[in-house]
């Protein structure tokens, strides 16, 4: 998907930054041309203000989606992932540790889950950052009691694994 991203908006660099931020975002455009999350209508001036571009590439950007069809496919099923607890966590009582992969990070989730298995750690919620989308994934576990500092060492030997943080 990347590459036809990359493709489409080469010469345009505000325009990648529109789509790269609409799909961090869960940003979906409608039938109508207008841009969602979920069902509720995004202003040209509120995304333009958040990828800091004039509001004409919002409208630009959505013109090509719309006129390319792999890339309304693909725009117009995104839907938002939810919420993400992690900076509320601690007001709940609950756990949160975050995990830096390398490049090389193929199956740190399930080695991760696996060890808090071992130390009866129940997940609550994972979100694992998008490496295309800029700099190394980062893997954020909210689990359902606090994370004990000691496990931060069988974390670490985790292979692909750069540095874990508990928050």
């Amino acid at each position: 998907m990347w590459e036809s991203l990359n493709s489409k908006f080469s010469k345009y660099p505000a325009r990648m930054s529109v789509a790269q931020k609409m799909f961090e975002l869960g940003l979906s455009v409608g039938e109508d041309g207008k841009i969602y999350c979920g069902n509720l209508k995004i202003s040209d001036s509120a995304l333009a203000a958040a990828t800091n571009v004039d509001r004409r590439v919002i409208k630009s950007t959505v013109d090509v989606i719309v006129a390319d069809e792999e890339l309304y496919e693909i725009f117009s099923n995104i839907i938002p992932a939810g919420t993400l607890i992690k900076n509320i966590a601690k007001h709940l009582n609950l756990g949160v540790i975050e995990i830096e992969g390398g490049e090389n990070s193929d199956g740190v989730l399930a080695k991760v889950a696996w060890i808090m298995s071992k130390h009866n750690l129940s997940i609550r919620q994972a979100y694992a950052g998008d490496i295309r989308l800029g700099g190394n994934p980062v893997l954020t576990i909210i689990t359902e009691d606090p994370i004990p500092g000691e496990l931060l060492n069988e974390f670490i030997k985790v292979e692909g694994v750069l540095k874990v943080s508990i928050l």
